[in-house]
């Protein structure tokens, strides 16, 4: 088992100690204050993709793309990539690679008048449209207290069991496309919902980021939906933050009594350690997140920096509250992740044995577990259905 590189959280007093100090050094006008809450508004700001990958060549005649080499482009499996001209393209596998660059196999056809642009976004969605599922589907609007959402329901034919959909941080529902033919083949019907704040949802007063906090309510109604249209047992499914928010809404939804169970791919079970780690890639010293942690924590401070009604992160740290769940879980997670630890899953895993089926993958990185090894991923979900009485 792997082990937990989790701190003790800081106490509630300590947050509100903290958060005062940060008052006291942005009267003074601190370089550290600024900085301190610039990390905070990062952390609650909806994310937007950005072109930050170099595409060095098209071989049209050959169909590959040649891209700059990092930890994504060399990954074996299959993923897309948001350009600039070409739209959306799928990725192969890899061909070739060497220190700087690695070459894949085009999976969308790029032809010789098409022109791409130089920067374009890795990505581990790799279908982008419903369609191209080629599964019924339909478009309802999901009433969520923020207003109308939009969403996909692909419906399994059965009435009885539904799969919710949650995308994580800074995606949409694309993200969940990859796992609705496993979830259709199993006899669920899969509900792909937006949620506040994530570009297709009605956006919330603040326009923030909840992590988990806020976002639940809209899982709730879309359980609602699901009830009203004859649901009985609900699995939530969450990735990245969707994990969060899945794992919120299963402890505060009215509807929770039709939750079944919760299938999470790189969840975020515990945003210290998550901030802790990214604060280390970026090279942000701990002290400073852990204060705009506090910032964020206190209510008071936290509106008075138009940071939103603040962010309860005791309340979102699910291995303290571990005791409180209820439902099966199974945990999809690679310690190789590089943008959401495994420590947390492990320790969920650990402090509940007897909920927590945990699959841990390794070389797979965030939320690409599907593109690096569909074949496993979809036999972990598939089997932990069977053995819950899931599905067909």
């Amino acid at each position: 088992m792997k082990e937990s590189r989790r701190a003790a959280s800081p106490s509630a007093s300590a947050l509100v100690t903290m958060a005062a100090l940060v008052l006291g050094a942005a009267s003074l006008g601190s370089a550290a204050a600024t900085r301190i809450a610039s990390v905070a508004r990062r952390v609650v700001t909806p994310a937007v993709r950005t072109a930050d990958l170099r595409i060095l060549r098209i071989d049209r005649a050959a169909q590959t793309i040649t891209l700059e080499r990092n930890d994504d482009t060399v990954l074996p499996g299959r993923y897309g990539l948001f350009t600039n001209g070409a739209g959306y393209l799928k990725l192969g596998a890899v061909l070739a690679f060497d220190e700087e660059s690695a070459t894949r196999k085009l999976l969308s056809h790029v032809d010789a008048a098409t022109r791409v642009g130089e920067y374009a976004s890795f990505s581990g969605w790799y279908f982008d449209s419903p369609e191209q599922l080629h599964l019924p589907v339909s478009r309802p609007l999901i009433p969520l207290p923020v207003g109308d959402a939009p969403a996909w329901l692909f419906d399994a034919g059965r009435g009885d069991d539904w799969v919710i959909g949650v995308h994580g941080r800074g995606g949409t529902r694309a993200e969940i496309l990859r796992a609705v033919p496993t979830l259709h083949q199993a006899g669920l019907t899969t509900l792909v919902m937006s949620y506040r704040d994530d570009g297709e949802a009605p956006p919330s007063p603040a326009g923030l980021y909840g992590l988990g906090s806020t976002e639940w309510q809209d899982v709730d109604a879309a359980i609602e939906f699901a009830r009203e249209r004859g649901a009985r047992r609900v699995i939530l499914m969450g990735w990245s933050m969707g994990g969060a928010i899945a794992l919120q809404s299963a402890l505060r939804s009215a509807h929770r009594d039709l939750i079944a169970g919760l299938i999470l791919d790189s969840p975020v079970i515990d945003w210290q350690i998550v901030l802790d780690d990214q604060a280390a890639q970026l090279r942000i010293p701990r002290a400073i997140v852990r204060t705009a942690m506090a910032m964020l924590a206190s209510r008071a401070v936290s509106r008075a920096a138009g940071l939103g009604q603040g962010i309860p992160f005791d309340e979102l740290d699910m291995v303290a509250r571990a005791e409180e769940l209820a439902v099966p879980i199974l945990l999809l997670h690679s310690d190789d992740d590089g943008f959401v630890p495994s420590d947390a899953s492990h320790a969920l895993a650990a402090a509940r044995p007897d909920l927590v089926t945990m699959e841990t993958f390794t070389v797979a990185r965030h939320t690409k577990l599907w593109n690096y090894d569909e074949h496993r991923w979809t036999a972990a979900i598939r089997d932990w259905l069977e053995a819950q009485g899931l599905g067909r």
